[in-house]
C-alpha cells in the first residue's frame, strides 16, 4: 500500500522518567519519515496530532483515510499542513492545483475530500511534510511562502542562536481552528534553536529537522525542567514533544525545522519560560 501509518500513545512525565534510551526513541523519535512514492503518517494521541509525509516519485499519491480517523476521507473532521522540502510539485485539493516550491506552505481546510501528491520532476522529487490536526469548522484553503511569513529574528551570533523564524500556518496570516506551523532557519554559526527553552502545557508540538548535512547531528532536548532528556537526531527526522516538555536543540552544524503546533490556544508567546541557569 501507498499509505502506512503507526499509532503512538501519550506517556506522562513520570513514566518518562524511567525510560532508557531505546524507549526514549521508540516513543518520540519520528524516524524515516521520508519513503520514496508512500505517505507516512504517525497518529499521536498528544492532542491526536498526525505527522508525517508524502514523497510522490514515479507515482502520484492520494491522500487515504486511516482506520483510527474512523471517517470516509482523511480531513472529515481534520485540517492540515503541508510544506514542501524537497524538489518543485503540486498538491492538488478537490481539482485546485497548488504549486509548492522548497519551503513553501499550504493550509488545507476541513472537507476537502480528494486531495493528491506529484512532482513535477523524478529525478528532483518533492518532499511533502505534513501536519494535521483536529478541526471543528472549514477554512479556506492557503499557500503560503516564506515572503508572506510573519518573520521573528531571534538570539545572537553571540550566544550561537541567532535564527530566523518564519510562522507561516498561523494567525494573521491563515485561518485555522488550531493548527500552526512555522520554519526556524537557524544563521550560519549558529546551533541552538528555542533557548531559553520554555514549556507551553495547553499545546504540544512536533519538530521535523532538515537541511542538515548528513554526516552531522542535531541533539534534541526534552523532558522537564528539572529532568531533560535528549535524541540525537540526523537530517529530515520528526520528535513528539508533549505539553509538558520542553523542546530545544543543539547542532554539530547549523540547520532548519518545521515546528507544528495543536491545542488549546492560538497564541504563540503563551509559554512559560525555563532560566538557561535552573535547567538540570
Amino acid at each position: 500500500m501507498a499509505t502506512e501509518y503507526e499509532v503512538r500513545y501519550a506517556s506522562g512525565p513520570e513514566a518518562v522518567k524511567k525510560y532508557d534510551t531505546e524507549q526514549i526513541r521508540k516513543e518520540f523519535l519520528v524516524d524515516s519519515i521520508m519513503q520514496p512514492d508512500k505517505i507516512c503518517l504517525v497518529y499521536t494521541h498528544y492532542d491526536r496530532y498526525i505527522a508525517g509525509s508524502a514523497v510522490p516519485v514515479k507515482k502520484d499519491l492520494t491522500l487515504e483515510t486511516i482506520d483510527p480517523l474512523k471517517a470516509e476521507h482523511f480531513l472529515d473532521r481534520r485540517e492540515m499542513g503541508v510544506i514542501n522540502v524537497g524538489g518543485s510539485g503540486t498538491v492538488s485539493v478537490d481539482g485546485e492545483d497548488f504549486e509548492l516550491g522548497f519551503k513553501e506552505a499550504l493550509y488545507i481546510g476541513k472537507g476537502a475530500k480528494d486531495v493528491k501528491f506529484s512532482s513535477a520532476d523524478s529525478n528532483k522529487p518533492a518532499k511533502f511534510y505534513i501536519n494535521s490536526a483536529p478541526a471543528h469548522q472549514s477554512y479556506p484553503n492557503k499557500k503560503v511562502t516564506k515572503d508572506d511569513a510573519n518573520k521573528l529574528e531571534l538570539g545572537s551570533l553571540e550566544s550561537s542562536n541567532a535564527r530566523t523564524v518564519n510562522q507561516m500556518l498561523v494567525s494573521g496570516i491563515v485561518d485555522t481552528c488550531q493548527l500552526q506551523m512555522g520554519m526556524t532557519e537557524l544563521k550560519t554559526g549558529s546551533i541552538w534553536n528555542t533557548v531559553p527553552s520554555h514549556v507551553h502545557d495547553r499545546r504540544m508540538e512536533v519538530y521535523f529537522y532538515f537541511d542538515l548535512p548528513e554526516d552531522q547531528a542535531v541533539s534534541h532536548f526534552m523532558g522537564q525542567t528539572d529532568e531533560t532528556r535528549h535524541i540525537w537526531m540526523h537530517n529530515e527526522q520528526a520528535v513528539i514533544s508533549p505539553p509538558w516538555s520542553i523542546h530545544a536543540g543543539a547542532g554539530t552544524s547549523n540547520y532548519t525545522f518545521i515546528w507544528g503546533m495543536a491545542g488549546e490556544n492560538l497564541d504563540y508567546g503563551d509559554m512559560d519560560v525555563c532560566p538557561i541557569n535552573e535547567m538540570k
